[in-house]
């Protein structure tokens, strides 16, 4: 993220490059959005993936010191004074634009310096309160964007759900990328009844071979998240009619990697074939069509 002060127009289309190389099923359901949509969420991806790349950064000494200077310099745009950098000056105006809550934010960071220190999660509920910062406020973020036909409150718990369905999956997917970070998402509790620890997971990923007890705590893990996208979903109805195709496309797309989760995801990553994709996408975008036409 260089620094220099730049127009608007060029901040917000610095964002959607970001969003086009790293969030690839994300972005393709975005191009579903009412062009003047998605400007703003192309901007909530890109912040969210550069806090991302400061935890992840492998030879920064200080990466806690650098998400502080993130979050000063996010405080520093939304003051209006001079913006200093692409990313935030489009967030700062999306987030005065459509009004979101700057403690959602703050409690993205916190997450993010969780994972300065945290290595595992004993339990879901442990799990839980890493992920309300790291997944559910992504959803209340994106939900004054894509607006809604009720009342903002009554759709909140679901845009939270949904994120966290989200990341649920991103977990299951990035098991073995997550371990050579250091890291393991999957809760303790359910990878020990199974036998599961680290060691395994950790030879899994070395030999390339699969091993019963891993599959079986994967199968107990993808379960659930099919339960948390079965409880999202009404929340879809409730979005403006502009924004469901979009959504029910990422909501689709999201969902299918569950039916890739085997012992492979921990040494390679597997993807929805471009073949499912077409055929979710088009669908949606003959819908996001005919949603714009008939709110003119």
């Amino acid at each position: 993220m260089s620094p220099g002060t730049v127009d608007l127009g060029s901040a917000y289309a610095a964002c959607r490059r970001v969003n086009a190389r790293y969030g690839k099923t994300f972005f393709l359901a975005t191009t579903l959005l009412r062009p003047d949509q998605r400007p703003a969420v192309h901007a909530l991806y890109a912040f969210a993936r550069w806090a991302d790349e400061i935890v992840d950064a492998a030879g920064v000494e200080d990466r806690a010191g650098e998400l502080d200077k993130l979050e000063r310099l996010l405080d520093s745009c939304i003051k209006n004074r001079e913006p200093s950098n692409p990313v935030l000056h489009a967030l700062a105006d999306t987030m005065r634009r459509y009004d979101i809550d700057r403690s959602l934010f703050t409690d993205f960071l916190a997450s993010m310096r969780m994972d300065l220190d945290v290595t595992e999660y004993a339990d879901l509920d442990a799990l839980g309160v890493y992920m309300h910062g790291s997944a559910e406020v992504i959803g209340l973020q994106m939900l004054p964007v894509l607006g809604t036909v009720v009342p903002r409150a009554d759709a909140e718990p679901y845009a939270a759900r949904l994120g966290v369905a989200f990341q649920l999956t991103n977990f299951l997917r990035d098991v073995g990328e997550d371990l050579d970070r250091g890291r393991v998402y999957l809760p303790q509790d359910v990878l020990c009844a199974h036998g599961v620890d680290r060691d395994l997971l950790q030879w899994c990923r070395r030999s390339r071979r699969g091993d019963d007890r891993v599959q079986k705590a994967l199968d107990d893990l993808v379960a659930h998240s099919y339960a948390i996208y079965h409880s999202a979903e009404p929340g879809i109805a409730m979005l403006s009619p502009s924004a469901r195709p979009c959504m029910r496309t990422a909501f689709t797309l999201y969902r299918d990697i569950l039916g890739l989760v085997g012992c492979e995801v921990l040494w390679r990553r597997v993807a929805v074939p471009g073949s499912r994709r077409l055929a979710v996408a088009v669908p949606g975008a003959g819908r996001a069509l005919l949603a714009r036409a008939m709110t003119r």
